[in-house]
């Protein structure tokens, strides 16, 4: 009997038409099971990924957002090992392996990292690279962790360590919300080098200032859940 975990790429799309030749038919044979989390795209990407990859499996999302689709991926999935990934072509699937080998070696959760020897980034704006920085050493502080990348969303975990955790955002703040828990557990987690790319074609789903402000929000509820909403408008404001 083959005990060897099943793993499954979670390829999270909203209108990605022309970007699908880039993911999908790079994904190694290593994964078991590829599914395809929709946000109810109008743009042809369902058709063009059931050609691309008639293998993988496609389910729509139930309401929206970045966190319901990858809440709704992690319900269907079939995989023991699941790793989600973006499919604007900034995250090169071909890194696969190296997110899985330390998940067989013992970790909880493997975090892609653009600040480690061997990652990068060449879609990362100024302010967008300091507030990472900040967020970074807000989480650090505040949960023990040892992040050097917080605003990523190259990662892999297990299954059934990802139904232990209260994640309840629905948007880009989910993914922040996942390493808050994963540090609040004390569960074993290891970033990896990644290298981010631009995105091949489109425009990005991201709103710096938005879901800056998400961002800074769930980590200091997470630390602090006694503070209301007025008191975190009296810290923008400040």
């Amino acid at each position: 009997m083959n005990s060897f975990p099943r793993i499954t790429a979670l390829v999270l799309t909203l209108n990605e038409v022309n970007n699908l030749q880039y993911v999908l038919p790079k994904i190694p044979p290593v994964v078991d099971e590829i599914l395809i989390v929709d946000g109810h795209s109008t743009d042809g990407t369902i058709e063009t990924a059931r050609q691309l990859c008639p293998k993988a499996r496609i389910i729509y999302q139930n309401k929206k957002g970045k966190g319901d689709a990858i809440r709704c991926g992690f319900g269907e999935a079939n995989g023991d090992i699941i790793i989600t990934l973006d499919a604007d072509g900034s995250m090169d699937p071909e890194e696969i392996p190296r997110f899985v080998e330390p998940l067989l070696s013992g970790y909880d959760y493997v975090k892609g990292s653009r600040f480690l020897d061997g990652g990068g980034t060449s879609d990362m704006p100024l302010h967008r690279w300091w507030a990472n920085k900040f967020f970074v050493f807000l989480a650090n502080m505040f949960y023990g962790t040892k992040y050097t990348d917080l605003t990523y969303g190259y990662n892999a975990t297990w299954k059934n360590i990802f139904k232990t955790l209260p994640i309840r955002s629905d948007g880009f703040d989910m993914e922040i919300e996942m390493n808050i828990e994963i540090g609040k557990a004390k569960l074993k987690a290891k970033e990896v080098p990644s290298f981010e790319h631009q995105r091949m074609s489109g425009v990005g789903k991201l709103r710096t200032f938005r879901d800056g402000w998400k961002i800074l929000r769930i980590i200091f509820r997470k630390k602090f859940p006694e503070t209301n909403e007025r008191g975190m408008l009296a810290i923008q404001n400040s």
